[in-house]
């Protein structure tokens, strides 16, 4: 035994101390031999022989793990003492991680709101459906209330406001709107950016998706001011000056009037970009704040008036990046995030290109 265990302890290396294992207690080595050879033994020679074979195997094992363990922390000294991490080189390029095109475009769309005055206002996901409806000038008996469009979570009383009515998943941010409306008073300008849900599903709808919506509540605010806004915000985040906008006549509960905004799109190799006038395609829903939405929140609408404004995350990053499948977004596919995703350092500016 004293014999194995002296190699053991001199084993210079983890490479040397593991042939000296397999020598002793591999299938074929000396010790494993000494063990089968116990099968052939007289039970009297086994009752001597077995207690010095094992005895010497757990010997032989406790050194070798022994050994290993202060060659590891020999190794370990050698390494730190000796490896240098310069923390002045440049950042991988090719880093495993992507940010996501709806955070990135999320980024931007904060970027150019900010530089035009507007606060980011947050709410809950799960909304009573007097914040999410009856606020909104939408009666109990209209279509957006349908099971088939609207997840709801919880029945309940409809009481009104701040009472126990119905739970369901936001269908649009513009419950943000209306609780900034009621914890503050105006001037107001805020954009509230998240996730919603509609039952709804295809190449360009899903039952989550995210919506950013703009509110400005001020005095004597006009629809000038809500096209000059929405004008500025498509050329600040398409990044072209031959952004052309036309406004058609619309219906929204919560806006009079209300416009629909479509933009010019042109052909660019092969392929549809916002930019120049060959046709029109819809990317915003407007219009005025409705007087009845004004006074639920507690303001008087002869006094003050504003703007709205809606329109889907995912959709323009889809325009801006030449997605053509919104499901793709949520497919969680390694393929497409590498394709389409940012770099953790492109960080949305106006100074230098907020799809930088």
């Amino acid at each position: 035994m004293s014999e194995w265990l002296d190699k053991i302890g001199a084993a210079p290396s983890l490479t040397a101390l593991d042939e000296l294992r397999v020598a002793a207690l591999g299938k074929s080595g000396a010790i494993t031999a000494r063990l089968k050879s116990l099968g052939a033994m007289d039970a009297e020679t086994r009752t001597r022989e077995a207690p010095a074979i094992h005895a010497e195997r757990e010997a032989v094992t406790a050194a070798i793990a022994e050994r290993k363990a202060a060659l590891e922390a020999a190794e370990l000294e050698r390494r730190l003492a000796t490896e240098r991490l310069d923390l002045s080189l440049p950042a991988a390029t090719t880093p495993r991680g992507t940010i996501h095109p709806v955070a990135q475009v999320m980024d931007e769309l904060t970027e150019i709101f900010a530089d035009l005055g507007f606060a980011v206002a947050e709410g809950p996901e799960i909304e009573d459906e007097w914040h999410n409806f009856t606020a909104l000038n939408m009666p109990e008996a209209h279509p957006a209330r349908a099971m088939q469009d609207t997840f709801y979570v919880a029945p309940g009383s409809g009481s009104g406001a701040g009472g126990d009515t119905g739970r369901v998943l936001r269908t649009h941010t513009s419950p943000v709107q209306i609780r900034t409306m009621m914890a503050g008073s105006p001037p107001i300008r805020i954009i509230a950016p998240g996730r919603v849900y509609r039952s709804d599903s295809d190449a360009t709808h899903t039952p989550m998706f995210h919506q950013i919506e703009g509110l400005v509540i001020d005095r004597a605010i006009h629809m000038g001011h809500l096209k000059w806004t929405l004008e500025t915000f498509l050329k600040a985040f398409f990044e072209r000056d031959d952004v052309v906008l036309r406004l058609r006549p619309s219906y929204f509960p919560f806006t009079e009037p209300s416009a629909e905004v479509d933009v010019g799109w042109s052909m660019e190799k092969g392929r549809r970009v916002v930019g120049g006038c060959e046709g029109w395609m819809e990317v915003l829903g407007s219009g005025m704040v409705h007087p009845r939405v004004i006074a639920a929140c507690g303001l008087d609408p002869e006094e003050w008036q504003g703007f709205a404004f809606g329109t889907g995350v995912d959709r323009l990053a889809m325009l801006k990046y030449g997605m053509d499948d919104l499901r793709a977004f949520f497919d969680g596919d390694l393929r497409w995030l590498k394709h389409y995703g940012f770099g953790f350092l492109d960080v949305p500016t106006l100074s230098g290109g907020v799809g930088a």
